[in-house]
């Protein structure tokens, strides 16, 4: 098999009476993230490890921060379409790590929330994503809670077989049916899709 390790990192400025959106999950706190999308930066820096682990590029160079397409978007979708991306070309996630560096909220009782939410939308189990988060010490931006950063790592790679993952498939299936109000509307999502939703016989 052809493994693949890849490295993410990204920041984002903190401000007042903006939500806080950090692994899917939205938390509580009196500030949030400033940015383009939903501002979370947790699945921003995951997505940069998957992309740069298939060395496919960037988050910045497939849903760039000019575009009005991605102004506000949930980050789970970008994830998401991350997960496409690399099954495309043939790969399966294998495993990730996020550490999350904010010095406020206390971030602990999220962090099952955010594998969860995480592991959803790139189609794989809860224990391959791994999240932690630490405090500086009131150190840097992050200590002054002027900002928040996360790095992450994911490990990727290419089954020997070469097929689709049957998993995945099966819950980008139940995604959509949960996502669209009525079958045209779900027929019409799944053309779209690179990878086609099952069918009785393929099962």
């Amino acid at each position: 098999m052809d493994f693949r390790i890849g490295h993410g990192y990204d920041v984002h400025a903190l401000a007042d009476s903006l939500p806080l959106v950090l692994g899917g999950v939205e938390i509580a706190h009196t500030k949030g993230c400033v940015a383009h999308s939903d501002g979370d930066v947790a699945i921003h820096a995951l997505c940069d490890a998957l992309l740069g682990a298939a060395a496919l590029g960037d988050i910045g160079l497939h849903f760039p921060d000019t575009s009005a397409d991605f102004a506000g978007i949930d980050s789970k979708i970008l994830l998401r379409r991350v997960a496409e991306l690399l099954r495309e070309k043939g790969y399966e996630i294998g495993n990730v790590d996020c550490t999350i560096r904010a010095q406020q909220p206390r971030l602990r009782p999220h962090i099952d929330a955010m594998r969860r939410a995480m592991a959803g939308a790139m189609g794989v189990d809860d224990d391959r994503v791994s999240v932690k988060a630490t405090t500086t010490e009131h150190l840097g931006f992050e200590g002054r809670e002027e900002g928040i950063s996360v790095s992450a790592v994911a490990l990727i790679y290419r089954p020997a077989d070469g097929k689709f993952n049957l998993q995945f498939r099966i819950q980008n299936c139940l995604y959509l049916y949960d996502q669209t109000p009525n079958r045209d509307a779900y027929e019409a999502v799944e053309n779209n899709l690179s990878t086609p939703c099952l069918r009785a016989h393929d099962i």
